[in-house]
């Protein structure tokens, strides 16, 4: 079930969605509902880039809050020249639950 939002927005925001439904041949309500998506999503990886930054999220936790898997979530720390935080001791607990054995 889908919920209906009602807001108020300036003419020319309007004429701009009522221009980009003409262009892509889809009604305005699913522009908006496209550039919505869109402009979550990249907050998403904003605000889980900023909290993977501050210790606040382990990289597991800002990939899930992002809606990225672990190596989409490194690819894009990657991109923004970001370095990962992997300690020894979360190095040896991914060992432990890939079962890897010390010789």
């Amino acid at each position: 079930m889908e919920n209906v939002i009602t807001a108020r927005i300036p003419k020319s925001l309007d004429k701009d969605l009522t221009n980009v439904a003409k262009t892509e041949y889809l009604d305005k309500s699913t522009i908006i509902r496209k550039f919505l998506f869109t402009a979550l999503n990249e907050w998403k990886k904003e605000q889980s880039i900023r909290l993977y930054k501050d210790g606040k999220f382990s990289g597991e936790q800002a990939a899930k809050f992002a809606n990225l898997s672990m190596w989409e979530f490194f690819d894009l720390l990657k991109e923004r020249k970001i370095p990962i935080n992997y300690d020894t001791e979360e190095f040896e607990k991914d060992l432990k639950n890939i079962k890897w054995k010390k010789r």
